[in-house]
């Protein structure tokens, strides 16, 4: 069973990686027994920014070619494919951040609620 966000954009968030909260870092926070986010394109530079910031931390072409080869993974793959769990975790909060910048140069906003 895992945790998931819906609404504009739809996921499922990492297990065991990342946060229920992991959209907080882009500019809106959640609320109590479920997150609900909402996004404005007036925040579409600091989710810009905040994309450019993570891609300073990990190698996304390295992870997308990771995944790209395989759909899930274990502390012996990402070990063997010298990945760290921060790359995952920061990874995981990459592509959501993903989703909601396109979210946002498509539609203008951006709305979802993220199980706790």
């Amino acid at each position: 069973m895992g945790r998931y966000y819906s609404g504009d954009i739809d996921g499922k968030f990492w297990f065991a990686l990342q946060q229920s909260n992991a959209a907080d870092r882009f500019g809106s926070t959640g609320e109590a027994t479920h997150l609900s986010y909402y996004f404005h394109k007036d925040q579409l530079d600091y989710i810009k920014n905040e994309l450019s910031e993570i891609t300073k931390n990990i190698n996304v072409t390295k992870l997308n070619e990771f995944f790209d080869r395989q759909k899930g993974w274990s502390e012996d793959t990402i070990k063997a494919a010298g990945i760290t769990r921060n790359d995952l975790i920061e990874y995981a909060d990459y592509k959501l951040g993903i989703q909601i910048r396109d979210m946002l140069e498509s539609n203008g906003e951006c709305c979802f609620e993220a199980e706790l």
